[in-house]
């Protein structure tokens, strides 16, 4: 049954050429969360995955990991953190910089928003380069949480994400694409 609403998902996301510049094939998920049925579909799957695992905290990525990532908790009965760019957060923050194909930025977490004894879900919804996922994982890390679970909706398997990773890292996606 649920092959069957993932290959449904994976035939819902849409592909647009040459966004945001030419050669790029970009995956819109927007569809996945436009439509009853898929949203219905995508929670009942990932919650699936993750019901056993006794998830504390989904921590989801600015911006599109604020979406799946409530409905996410809410199901796993775990609380919602939100991951953001510099001064989007109004208390205490602690700062992770990355790389970037252009450059460099930063992403933080309210600095009292996870403990010790949490097991968190860190969710977006794509995985292609890894630096901004790679960047989240080291935050939450460095807070000293019990376990962590890393997840996203898509994996560009050809860029290689993955591999920024330690291998004892659980990585999940739903849908996979060669680019």
């Amino acid at each position: 049954m649920f092959n069957k609403k993932i290959e449904n998902l994976r035939n819902s996301v849409r592909n647009i050429p040459d966004f945001p510049i030419e050669g790029i094939q970009f995956k819109d998920v927007t569809p996945l969360f436009q439509y009853a049925e898929n949203l219905s579909d995508l929670s009942d799957v990932l919650t699936e995955r993750y019901k056993a695992k006794g998830i504390t905290k989904v921590v989801g990525i600015e911006s599109r990991g604020f979406i799946m990532g409530p409905i996410l908790a809410l199901n796993l009965n775990a609380g919602f953190v939100p991951i953001r760019k510099p001064g989007k957060l109004p208390a205490e923050t602690i700062e992770e910089d990355y790389e970037k194909e252009y450059g460099t930025d930063s992403i933080q977490i309210h600095k009292d928003s996870l403990s010790p004894d949490d097991i968190v879900l860190l969710h977006d919804d794509l995985l292609a380069t890894g630096g901004t996922m790679a960047a989240a994982y080291n935050l939450v890390k460095r807070m000293g949480v019990k376990k962590i679970f890393i997840n996203f909706i898509i994996e560009l398997e050809d860029l290689k994400g993955r591999n920024l990773f330690p291998k004892d890292v659980q990585i999940d996606t739903l849908i996979k694409y060669d680019i």
